[in-house]
């Protein structure tokens, strides 16, 4: 069975490996195609498409955008026009808002006596720094045992350390995506943590703005979990997408692919998506 990877993170967001570096591994594990989903940006598509055209991996262009609906909620977009001006400008509002959230709280470290720098920070973690990265800061000065209790003392909302960011309302994810001419995903499922009646009621509040699909196999998942999804994508009329989510040694448990170990996300899984976006050719 041929195997793509329709979820990768690279260096122009929070993974730790270049975009061209990310295809050469695809190319050597025998993937025939991956997608490009950067957080909150498009910029490392080119780099990657350029080495696909190169070793023969189709390379999707993509974006994974952070979005509230009570919690966290990603919405993933594929095949959307890198060049949109209207896309562009919301993106450069969501990095201008995360660089001036994470400023603040470089600002109280540093007023607590914590030398840390917010350009070294990025030079280190990559583009996308968020509180993970403080926590892991705050575990090397020894100021938490681990990153549990970093986040539990200083990181997590109410705690010292903390400062909000704006996020996209989930229905302008949804449509930004579909008016760069993109597929707009639901991503991961089960991160957010809802039974049956609480998953229906975001996908069905997501279908009223457009979503067109939902990733169905994903790091972790067992087979149960992507049959469940598989099932719950075909009663809604969903195309079904699947990713490993590599961010490279940053999370070193997921690897490009396979995930933890087992996922098989099948070219039929592409095959859907490129109708859905109009790119088959029909």
């Amino acid at each position: 069975m041929k195997r793509i990877d329709l979820h990768i993170h690279t260096t122009a967001s929070d993974g730790t490996e270049s975009p061209g570096a990310v295809v050469r591994e695809a190319a050597r594990l025998g993937l025939a195609a991956i997608a490009v989903t950067d957080h909150d940006t498009c910029d490392g598509y080119r780099e990657a498409a350029a080495e696909g055209a190169k070793l023969g991996v189709e390379v999707v262009p993509g974006i994974e955008i952070s979005t509230k609906y009570g919690g966290a909620v990603h919405i993933l977009g594929y095949y959307i026009d890198v060049d949109s001006p209207a896309l562009q400008e919301v993106l450069d509002w969501i990095v201008r808002d995360r660089d001036e959230r994470n400023e603040k709280i470089c600002a109280l470290m540093r007023a607590d006596g914590i030398d840390v720098d917010y350009g070294e920070m990025r030079a280190r973690f990559g583009e996308v720094i968020g509180r993970p990265h403080f926590a892991e800061i705050l575990v090397e000065r020894g100021l938490a045992h681990d990153m549990h209790e970093a986040f539990d003392l200083y990181v997590e909302k109410g705690r010292k350390y903390y400062q909000g960011r704006s996020f996209l309302p989930i229905e302008r994810s949804i449509e930004l995506i579909r008016e760069a001419g993109g597929v707009p995903v639901l991503a991961h499922p089960f991160q957010y943590k809802r039974d049956d009646a609480g998953l229906r009621a975001l996908i069905e509040l997501c279908m009223r703005s457009g979503l067109r699909g939902m990733e169905c196999r994903y790091s972790g998942y067992d087979a149960a979990m992507s049959a469940y999804l598989e099932a719950l994508a075909a009663e809604y009329g969903l195309i079904r997408t699947g990713g490993s989510d590599f961010h490279g040694s940053i999370k070193p448990e997921i690897r490009l692919g396979d995930g933890k170990g087992g996922l098989e996300v099948p070219l039929a899984f592409l095959d859907e998506l490129k109708r859905a976006a109009g790119k088959d050719g029909r």
